[in-house]
């Protein structure tokens, strides 16, 4: 590979990571709000099928932007993206702090009150976010890799889901744990919101494997990868 190509590899490479981090995120700050995308009234433990928070919407996209990453650059650089979010989150955590702990003009559109009402449980969702995705992301990420070598560089598509639908259960189980726990959620919604939590996850993993394959298509043409040959980044 021409140094032309590594260095546009590398610039493709920044451009994933900043959509990863962005919509992981993203999906910390607006989790309270919730919605219901199914035209049926089906109900599982008094919770309506897939009503489920906002906060899940950017969330799958990190998992396909992993699974892209694992495919093309490999384990460590996928590694890499999920540190990265990490400390990205944190940082979030920090400005969200500062700015509900400052107080508002008489003036300001927003009040203190509003504020910490949309805001005010951040903590605790970044925190919660933060073990079950650090759970889920490297689970994906193992699965991934073991099914790569296991397959040889075939399959694609299967480790892409059996990777996918571990980690997405694990990170819904254990965000609900913690979220209930510290009573943002209630107790009786938990099983309910896990069942629709995990299965719109699945619906959407589904949905991007096609996804995953036209950008690995992409990869592979631009710089004529054979199979199961990972980029080396500067």
């Amino acid at each position: 590979m021409t140094l032309k190509d590594k260095l546009a590899a590398q610039r493709i490479y920044f451009l994933l990571a900043a959509l990863f981090i962005t919509s992981l995120v993203v999906s910390n700050l607006i989790f309270q709000k919730f919605f219901y995308w199914y035209p049926f009234h089906i109900e599982l433990f008094g919770t309506r099928l897939f009503e489920i928070s906002v906060g899940i919407l950017p969330y799958p996209i990190t998992f396909l932007i992993t699974d892209l990453i694992s495919e093309i650059y490999g384990k460590k650089r996928a590694n890499d993206v999920v540190v990265v979010g990490i400390f990205a989150s944190l940082f979030s955590l920090v400005i969200v702090l500062v700015s509900n702990a400052v107080p508002a003009t008489l003036w300001s559109p927003v009040k203190d009150s509003l504020f910490t009402t949309v805001f005010g449980s951040t903590a605790i969702a970044v925190t919660a976010s933060m073990l079950a995705y650090l759970f889920a992301q490297f689970i994906d990420i193992q699965i991934y890799h073991f099914w790569k070598r296991l397959t040889e560089g075939r399959h694609l598509w299967l480790r892409n889901n059996f990777s996918t639908f571990s980690s997405q259960f694990v990170d819904t189980l254990t965000i609900l744990l913690l979220l209930c726990s510290f009573e943002i959620i209630e107790w009786d919604k938990f099983y309910g919101l896990l069942i629709s939590g995990f299965l719109f996850k699945v619906l959407i993993a589904l949905c991007d494997t096609p996804l995953l394959y036209l950008g690995v298509h992409l990869f592979k043409k631009r710089f004529r990868l054979k199979t199961n040959e990972e980029i080396e980044l500067l």
